[in-house]
């Protein structure tokens, strides 16, 4: 799910490798309470509602635009609390026009 162009580089929507609607969408974050610098990122078609989710270093240098940043960590893991209900609440900034993020190095 995460082949192809690099979400940083292009952050729309693209087709899903598994049922080939353009509905595969990513989200990214840097947990605040992380020992390292991390980088969260959730990728996941809202069509067949495949997911994927990955833990990485956080590459030096970048920047990026996070809708949930303004969050308690009370409000957040109440949030993430449900995965489905995170990825419908991710849709819902997608639908608004909230999402994608914004990258810069």
């Amino acid at each position: 799910m995460t082949q192809g162009s690099s979400f940083f580089a292009d952050p729309g929507e693209r087709e899903c490798p598994a049922c080939g609607a353009t509905s595969l969408r990513a989200y990214f974050n840097a947990p605040e309470n992380a020992r390292r610098p991390t980088l969260v990122s959730y990728v996941w078609c809202s069509s067949c509602r495949k997911f994927v989710g990955t833990r990485a270093k956080h590459p030096d240098g970048l920047v990026f635009s996070d809708p949930l940043a303004t969050l308690s960590l009370a409000e957040r893991r109440g949030l993430e609390r449900s995965l489905v209900g995170f990825l419908e609440h991710l849709d819902g900034l997608w639908d608004a026009g909230v999402l994608p993020q914004t990258f810069a190095a």
